[in-house]
């Protein structure tokens, strides 16, 4: 099948990678405009843009495909896709484009839609604490994520599983469901299914008003909280009066009533709940990079009895 691919971060390189292998053509590839990173904020390209120029495919990066609609769609009728594949890209999609495939644009969704429509799905599968995620690829549609359903696959999330994990797990499951996808389609043995609106809910961007951590919550509400804001903007909490970052923990007990925040076990990093208790496993020092709460302790003794407060 010919194929245009349009996705932007590494979520969606296993799906382009399984375009090449699979033996579909890839056209041309569609990336957001590189971006300026690190302290030198030196412009770096996306993780698709480098795989596909190692590919030797041609990339392009338009900062709005529907201001510059004059030029990029006459661009894509020329390529003459059966299908434009979708992940991750980060731009709506305009109907005069949406129109161009006979067989369609097929996005690869991180969510078992109509559940977590919008841009940060699996972060969100993560903070709710739900017991699975999954893949949907859909036909896409005019609004977000409201497109037909082609086919899904749902995961089981781990216990203490991070969003960034689940994130790469993700992506692999999203790649192996886009080419069952679109040999199905290429047969017509695939029906599109609906949503239900009545079903949908939002998985809106991350903001860094939500990294503050509320140690009042159940263990179960504080291991959610900070393993899905895991990669950004990450959970906080203010310890000896200095914000630490906190990247991933676990739960220790669901049960037990203790004071907020307090440190149970200075050995271990265990810390109360509201109801229950986390062990804390990977913390960020202001200043300092991610490292295990067990080479945080060392160079930071904590005291039994301290206090992570939110602020």
């Amino acid at each position: 099948m010919n194929t245009v691919f349009m996705g932007t971060p590494d979520f969606a390189v296993p799906s382009l990678r399984a375009l090449i292998e699979g033996g579909h053509t890839v056209s041309a590839v569609f990336t957001q405009p590189d971006k300026p990173k690190g302290r030198g904020m030196k412009l770096t390209p996306p993780p698709v843009k480098e795989y596909a120029l190692s590919q030797g495919i041609e990339v392009y990066q338009p900062q709005s495909l529907k201001r510059e609609t004059e030029t990029v769609t006459p661009l894509i009728k020329s390529l003459a896709p059966d299908c434009i594949v979708v992940a991750a890209y980060g731009k709506l999609l305009p109907p005069e484009i949406l129109e161009i495939p006979r067989f369609g644009c097929v996005n690869v969704h991180g969510s078992l839609l109509p559940k977590y429509r919008g841009a940060a799905p699996i972060q969100w599968t993560v903070l709710n604490g739900d017991e699975y995620g999954g893949v949907t690829t859909m036909l896409m549609a005019e609004g977000m994520d409201t497109g037909d359903i082609l086919l899904q696959t749902s995961v089981k999330v781990g216990a203490s599983e991070t969003s960034a994990e689940l994130y790469d797990r993700l992506s692999f499951v999203g790649a192996e469901l886009l080419i069952k996808t679109l040999s199905a389609l290429s047969v017509g043995s695939i029906t599109p299914i609906p949503q239900n609106p009545a079903e949908a809910t939002l998985a809106p961007m991350l903001s860094k008003e939500m990294s503050p951590t509320d140690f009042s919550r159940t263990a179960a509400e504080v291991r959610a909280h900070i393993n899905g804001l895991c990669d950004w903007p990450c959970a906080t909490a203010v310890l000896d009066g200095k914000k630490l970052r906190l990247c991933r923990c676990e739960v220790v007990s669901m049960n037990g009533f203790h004071t907020a925040g307090e440190v149970l076990d200075e050995k271990d990093f265990t810390v109360g709940c509201g109801e229950g208790s986390v062990r804390l496993l990977e913390v960020q020092p202001e200043g300092s990079r991610r490292m295990p709460a067990k080479d945080y302790l060392r160079g930071h003794p904590v005291s039994r009895g301290a206090i992570l407060s939110p602020e």
